[in-house]
């Protein structure tokens, strides 16, 4: 999804409450659901009862590109218990990232991993301190591990969806399934996502340069960007071009 995607505080709240009302089920966790790009990490969310201010640490030093269960993530698809899939190295690791403030003391945790079909990756992370039996929680966690990763799947679902209708209000968005683009505008930016320069989509399409131009400018000033390369992210993130024959 675009940069659009991710950030409003309506949205975030209400999958924030819900994840609040869901976890008085599986009892008193912190968790850490977050949201990332995988061609580009900076491009992150984080909802999580853990303080804000944390949240606000965790982005400004940008952690996800050292932090051991996001890397995890990137090569799981099965839910992980951070001891057993971590080296004593990495825990330390993990245990300064998430006890930067010293009211907490995160020893252990268990993370729930999507991938989605838009190149996004989606962690659930259960944070688990050094108050309490770990055994125990640790065997129920184990035995609701079903349930969690369901909850991932149903949350993710329930942002991606709240993201979409936003979106599709934002640049008036046909919901009926018609097309975004004209014909002509689909093709031209169907060749520039495929790395095609303006000459390049003139000689494919058998138009004139100034013609691949123009539809270009209608494209951006319909997506509402300011220039081709944001428009053509925008319209493949969106999924708004359709494929064309050569």
């Amino acid at each position: 999804m675009s940069e659009l995607f991710y950030g409003n505080d309506e949205i975030d709240n209400s999958v924030k409450n819900y994840l609040d009302r869901k976890f008085v089920v599986f009892g008193d966790f912190k968790y850490a659901y977050m949201i990332l790009n995988k061609r580009d990490p900076m491009r992150m969310l984080i909802i999580s009862n853990y303080p804000t201010e944390w949240i606000d640490i965790y982005k400004q030093r940008q952690y996800q590109q050292i932090d051991p269960v996001v890397l995890a993530a990137f090569s799981r698809i099965t839910p992980f218990s951070w001891n057993e899939r971590f080296s004593v190295k990495d825990l330390n690791g993990l245990r300064k990232i998430f006890n930067i403030l010293k009211n907490y003391s995160i020893t252990n945790g268990y993370t729930f991993v999507l991938h989605n079909c838009n190149n996004y990756l989606a962690i659930l992370s259960i944070l688990m301190n050094e108050d309490g039996a770990m055994d125990i929680i640790e065997e129920k966690l184990e035995k609701s591990k079903g349930d969690l990763q369901m909850l991932l799947l149903t949350i993710h679902e329930k942002i991606t969806s709240l993201y979409r209708e936003m979106i599709q209000q934002t640049y008036s968005m046909p919901a009926d399934g018609k097309d975004f683009f004209s014909p002509r505008e689909n093709e031209i930016l169907y060749w520039a996502s495929m790395g095609k320069t303006y000459q390049e989509i003139a000689t494919i399409l058998g138009i004139k340069l100034g013609t691949v131009k123009f539809h270009i400018g209608n494209v951006m000033k319909k997506l509402g960007v300011l220039n081709a390369k944001h428009a053509i992210r925008l319209g493949v993130e969106l999924q708004l071009i359709k494929s064309v024959s050569k």
